[in-house]
Order: C-alpha cells, then sequence, then structure tokens
C-alpha cells in the first residue's frame, strides 16, 4: 500500500490541475483532461469520428468555444465562459447580437430555489445558445442592451475516448469506467476519475493479478455507447465484474447501486466489503439496480447485461449541489475521496483471490493436527472457533463454491477464508479450480475493433 499522506497529497495535485479544463462530450478539454491522466496511467486514445451511428445514437459534432462572455448595457463583461466553464449552456451554437434585456431573458438560466447556484445545462442535441448564472445575478441584471459574444465552433471532429488494460494470469476482466465530460464540478466528475486514475496504481504495484483490469475514460452516456459499440461483445466474453466509478467524494456515506442480475460477481464482491468496512462515518446502504442514474444502465442494456454496478459516496441527484457550481472543491473532501479509493480496491482485491477449491479428501474431515493446522491439546473451550474458517472451507470446498460464497455462508471475513484455503492447499488438502466466475457468454455484436475504427 502507498504511503497514504503521499498518496492524498498526489490526489489534490492531480484535482487542482483538472479541475479548470473546459470539459463537455466532445473537444479539446476533454483531450488535455485524458493527456493529464495519461501521465498516470498508459491510456490508449480512441477517437471516433462526429456522424458515426453507434447503435441507436450518432456521435455529434465536435463543439469548442474560442470565446463566449455578456456584455452588459454599461460596458461590463458578465458571465465569462474563461473564467467560469458553467457559464455557458453547454453546446452553445455560435451567436453575435444585441439584445434587450427582454430578448435576452429565454437565454438565461437560474435556479431561484438555489440563489448562489450557477446550474449545468446542456444541450447536446438540440441546437440553441445561452448562459447559465446565479439566481441573484439575474435578478440584478439592469434593462438596456446587451452585447453577446459566443463565439463556438460545431464542426466535423471526433468523440474522444480512453482506455488501458492491466494484464493478469486470466484472460477474464474487471472493468472499471469512469466520465470525462462534466465541467467545474468535483464530486460528479473529478471524483471519479481520481479514483480510477489511482486505483490503477495500486493495482499495478501488486507483484501479480489473477485477473486484468479494464480501465475506460468516456464521456457519459454517448461514450458508454460509442465503447460499447466498439468493444462490446468481447466485454460480453471477459468482463466478470464491472463498476462505474462516479460521485465518490461527498459528505455522505458509500452507497452501491446492484447490477441488474442482483446478484453477479460484481455485487457480491462489493456487498461483502460493504459489510466488512471499518472506519466509516455512516453504515453503507445497498440498492438495488434501477435504468436510471449513469453508466452502469448502458452496461446493464438488454444487449449486453454486463455485471455492472457502481459505489458511490453521495449519490448523484441526492444532494442539492448536484449539477450546480456549488458541488466544488469545498464540498468533495479527498480523504472520502480515498476511503472510497480504499473500498474499491479491497473490491478488487477479493475478485482476484476469488477462487474456487475442490479438496483432495472429500469423505469426512481430513485430520488437521497431524498437519499443524488444529492445536494437539484440548483445553477446555479454547479450541472453540480456533478453526472456524479452516472448517468452513473444507466443507464447502467442492467445486461448486468460490471463496465468496464461502465466506457469505461462514459471515467471516473473505481474507479469513483466503488464508484458511492457502493453507489448506499448502497441506495439500486443497486444489483450486480455473477460478472462473462466470461462463463465456456467445458473441453476438461488434468485435475487438483497432482504435478509433468504429463498427
Amino acid at each position: 500500500m502507498p504511503d497514504r499522506a503521499a498518496e492524498l497529497a498526489a490526489l489534490e495535485r492531480l484535482f487542482d490541475r483538472l479541475q479548470p479544463l473546459p470539459r463537455s462530450i466532445t473537444g479539446d478539454g476533454v483531450r488535455r483532461t485524458h493527456d493529464v491522466l495519461a501521465e498516470l496511467l498508459p491510456l490508449e486514445r480512441l477517437e471516433v469520428p462526429s456522424g458515426t451511428q453507434v447503435f441507436d445514437w450518432e456521435v455529434p459534432l465536435e463543439w469548442n468555444v474560442d470565446q463566449a462572455y455578456l456584455v452588459a448595457p454599461d460596458g461590463r463583461r458578465l458571465l465569462d465562459y474563461a473564467a467560469e466553464p458553467l457559464h455557458l449552456v453547454g453546446y452553445s451554437v455560435p451567436f453575435r447580437g444585441r439584445l434587450s434585456r427582454a430578448e435576452l431573458e429565454p437565454h438565461l438560466y437560474s435556479l431561484p430555489e438555489q440563489p448562489d447556484a450557477i446550474p449545468y445545462v446542456t444541450s447536446y442535441y438540440s441546437p440553441r445558445w445561452g448562459f447559465c448564472l446565479t439566481h441573484e445575478q439575474r435578478l440584478a441584471l439592469p434593462d438596456g442592451e446587451y452585447e453577446v459574444v459566443i463565439d463556438s465552433r460545431l464542426e466535423p471532429g471526433s468523440l474522444t475516448l480512453s482506455e488501458c488494460l492491466l494484464p493478469g494470469a486470466s484472460e477474464q476482466e474487471v472493468l472499471v469506467s469512469t466520465y470525462t465530460c462534466h465541467p467545474s464540478m468535483a464530486n460528479n466528475e473529478l471524483s471519479g476519475p481520481l479514483v480510477a486514475a489511482f486505483l490503477y496504481a495500486r493495482l499495478a504495484r501488486l507483484p501479480e493479478r489473477r485477473l486484468s483490469y479494464r480501465f475506460v475514460f468516456a464521456p457519459e452516456t454517448i461514450g458508454a455507447i460509442a465503447y460499447l459499440h466498439l468493444r462490446g461483445a468481447a466485454l460480453r466474453d471477459r468482463v466478470v465484474a464491472g463498476y462505474v466509478v462516479t460521485c465518490t467524494g461527498g459528505p455522505a456515506g458509500l452507497t452501491y447501486k446492484r447490477s441488474f442480475a442482483g446478484d453477479s460477481l460484481a455485487d457480491r464482491a462489493a456487498e461483502h466489503v460493504l459489510a466488512h468496512l471499518e472506519g466509516e462515518p455512516c453504515p453503507p446502504r445497498v440498492i438495488d439496480f434501477a435504468p436510471t442514474g449513469s453508466d452502469e444502465r448502458q452496461y446493464n442494456s438488454p444487449g449486453f447485461r454486463l455485471p455492472v454496478g457502481s459505489l458511490v459516496r453521495t449519490m448523484y441527484g441526492t444532494y442539492p449541489e448536484y449539477h450546480t457550481s456549488r458541488d466544488d472543491k469545498a464540498f468533495v473532501d479527498l480523504a472520502a475521496v480515498q476511503r472510497t479509493l480504499d473500498a474499491y480496491y479491497r473490491i478488487c482485491r477479493v475478485l482476484d483471490g476469488n477462487v474456487v477449491y475442490s479438496s483432495r479428501v472429500p469423505y469426512g474431515e481430513p485430520q488437521l493436527g497431524r498437519r499443524g493446522l488444529y492445536p494437539t491439546a484440548t483445553v477446555a473451550a479454547r479450541n472453540v472457533g480456533a478453526a472456524d474458517a479452516l472448517f468452513w472451507t473444507l466443507n464447502l470446498a467442492d467445486g461448486h463454491h468460490d471463496l465468496l460464497a464461502i465466506a457469505a455462508r461462514s459471515r467471516l471475513p473473505f481474507e479469513a477464508v483466503q488464508d484458511a484455503a492457502r493453507a489448506l492447499s499448502a497441506a495439500g488438502l486443497l486444489e483450486a479450480r480455473d477460478g472462473r466466475s462466470a461462463k463465456p457468454r456467445p458473441r453476438s455484436c461488434g468485435s475487438w475493433a483497432r482504435a478509433g475504427t468504429p463498427r
């Protein structure tokens, strides 16, 4: 494990570098974000051209902004995109002109219920332009003529995705997916890529891995759909568990959202870790899958049904600061981001160690004492519970129960069952099976395409 203070400082440095970048679903701000992340993990860039049909969607034109601002009647520059990207409606079409206060009004967005917050507003697939501001600012706008300057460019380009594979001994994969499209916001954006990048760093330091780990950075919704169009069939074959990493640093507790199946390997590992988690300010909760939320709904869609859940802290849509300028660095707790990283790392360690064993001595209980696995003297009640993990592991090592199943049945920590299995294997009493936790699914769409070459 890394030095926690050094890791926390590195998390903050990465946050501070990424926070000012003007992200959207496409554009140079996204590429610069991926450039910074690529310093931490070896990302391969995928560029999907505008106009590409990805299932029922079409990759939109690329959007970049040279400048955008509003000039008040007294000549003051207001709502400057360069100072705060949230001031401009995402994907605003170019516009220059002079408008009265009344003519400007339909192009303004604010939140009366949160008068000091700038809302996050986008219009990716319907052409419009507009500015976002606090409701206090909106009420203070005087009558008169305003100059609108929006020098944006909507032109053929591409949608930027990045991925990397951290290989293990097996081709079975754990998918870690996060998104890079929200400007300015901290919990509902940067906390996800931060956890994913540092999770890669922790896993990469392991001397060996049984499973392989696939990391994906893509804009929400359209990015996940485009990635599934490129990689979907292979993911169906190889992914045994996966997680959408987002909203990892708010002040509330942890929530795990199950995959569509509800009892997938991803769900079992996450729920086991949460049941044995210590140091959390409040008990974690588990909720069932719903086809709303983030990209887990794409991975769990009917054509794929990938075993993908999501572990979040202060879940999207459940806090007033969500999708506003108040979801900023002051709102998140980077130490909480690190604790969410701890939970994801433990989940991955459980997945990696989750092997199926068969007993070499299946008839009755093997003698443990002569193998040094059980006390040779019985002293009152001192032996009670001394070998619970050994007994449970022996009893369920029938070639059908993986270690997670044994841990769940015994209510013991996974690590205790894993240590017992290792000791029993070393004594020649168990043998490991291939450890597969899910059967390969037949290919039905897509394949491993070359980078940037959509089907």
